[in-house]
């Protein structure tokens, strides 16, 4: 690892087994919340006790800037608030002019990383392939709907409505 790279973790760091190095080590507080087994809680806990992991929060400016991206990508249909305020960490310290990378096996915070041009890296998985949009579209008539229409069913045909990705390289 680098000494001058600021990671930035996410859940999978912590059970895939990313190895903390130095001190250059940030999280959200409700990462705490996701990591579950003995043996991730207990790494977690014993990086904060060691001041190897420090728990931050973005600012909302980060999150604003991330919001904008994510609304004309369709990420915040596929996004749960603990991502969006990990990506709003990232955004905060790509802002800062800080050399970052953040750890994740999680594919939509990937495909928003490589939207914002944020490097990252997976643990356990390959990583995305290429960078995805994603729709609310009706099963039957078709019909697009915005990100924030909350039934599942068109009003149109009354078919349900999925979400389709959509590759854009």
């Amino acid at each position: 690892m680098d000494k001058n790279i600021y990671y930035i973790l996410d859940a999978s760091a912590f059970i895939g087994g990313f190895e903390l190095k130095n001190s250059l080590n940030f999280t959200i507080s409700e990462i705490s919340e996701e990591v579950k087994d003995l043996k991730s809680k207990m790494i977690f806990d014993q990086a904060i006790d060691d001041n190897i992991l420090f728990i931050v929060e973005p600012d909302d400016l980060s999150i604003n800037e991330l919001n904008n991206v994510i609304s004309s990508s369709g990420d915040t249909l596929r996004l749960s608030n603990v991502d969006k305020k990990l990506l709003a960490l990232a955004i905060d310290f790509s802002n800062q002019r800080k050399q970052i990378k953040v750890v994740t096996d999680d594919y939509s915070i990937q495909n928003v990383l490589k939207i914002m041009d944020i490097p990252y890296r997976s643990v356990l998985t390959e990583g995305i392939k290429g960078i995805y949009n994603w729709k609310k579209i009706c099963q039957g008539c078709r019909k697009e709907y915005p990100d924030n229409y909350d039934d599942e069913v068109c009003e149109i045909c009354g078919s349900k409505i999925f979400k389709k990705r959509i590759k854009l390289d």
